[in-house]
């Protein structure tokens, strides 16, 4: 019984391998890259389904109150807010009023927020986010200027009530 002969036999070489890793680092690389705009794509679509949701809570808010977060009110059943300046102070006006808010959505990427403001009678607000791709439609239907402190020019998205 024969168990092997290595006299005969070759398997890779060195080089051959090597040329198979780098090809198959040359197509990763190229899939990687082709991928890049699609999930910007997919971040933006989230940005504005966020800003969606907040739109829903914020009318919920409204309903209760009887105005928006950030305006001061002399008798309200939610209480006096004072202006709000950043985006956690959204949340902690949505989430604490009770009204089955648990959690206010942030933008995917990290280090960067949504953008809120509202009119000084508390009737109205605009709400905004800075979209990654600069040829989205949604650009075109969003509101633009500056609008109750919040920029919504170039590429940031803005819906205004």
């Amino acid at each position: 019984m024969k168990i092997g002969n290595l006299n005969g036999e070759r398997g890779f070489t060195l080089i051959e391998i090597l040329i198979v890793v780098a090809i198959i680092a040359v197509l990763a690389s190229a899939v990687l890259i082709g991928l890049g705009p699609i999930q910007r794509q997919g971040r933006d679509a989230r940005r504005i389904s966020d800003l969606r949701q907040v739109q829903n809570a914020l009318e919920l808010y409204y309903g209760k109150c009887g105005y928006y977060p950030g305006t001061t009110q002399a008798t309200s059943p939610c209480g006096a807010f004072s202006a709000i300046s950043a985006w956690t102070d959204v949340t902690t006006a949505l989430v604490g009023s009770v009204l089955g808010v648990a959690q206010i959505p942030n933008d995917p990427t990290a280090g960067t927020n949504y953008f809120y403001g509202t009119s000084g009678t508390g009737n109205s607000y605009v709400l905004g986010a800075t979209l990654e791709d600069a040829n989205n439609p949604a650009l075109i239907q969003g509101a633009k200027g500056t609008i109750f402190g919040v920029d919504c020019s170039g590429t940031k998205y803005c819906l205004q009530l």
